[in-house]
């Protein structure tokens, strides 16, 4: 993944990540174990449903500390099961 998050943002700061998956219990849980793994903290995710009710979108602000980091946390994020999309 080649971004230029270093070019846009100031590290360290703080990113929300928007996670689009499977609407099912486990996805939130499963971002913010996701999370705990590469910048743990003390996390609320704000979750949403779709209009039709097949997808939540789970919302976290993340310290991320690089763009290496910041990265790291969209690919590991994406490879999660009932995710589909994350911004």
């Amino acid at each position: 993944m080649d971004t230029r998050f270093d070019e846009l943002l100031d590290f360290p700061c703080f990113q929300t990540f928007k996670v689009m998956g499977i609407a099912h219990d486990d996805l939130p849980s499963h971002v913010i174990g996701c999370l705990q793994e590469h910048a743990p903290g003390d996390y609320s995710p704000t979750v949403k449903p779709s209009t039709k009710g097949n997808y939540h979108s789970v919302s976290v602000s993340v310290r991320v500390t690089s763009k290496t980091h910041m990265e790291t946390i969209y690919k590991e994020l994406a490879k999660l099961e009932l995710v589909r999309v994350v911004l």
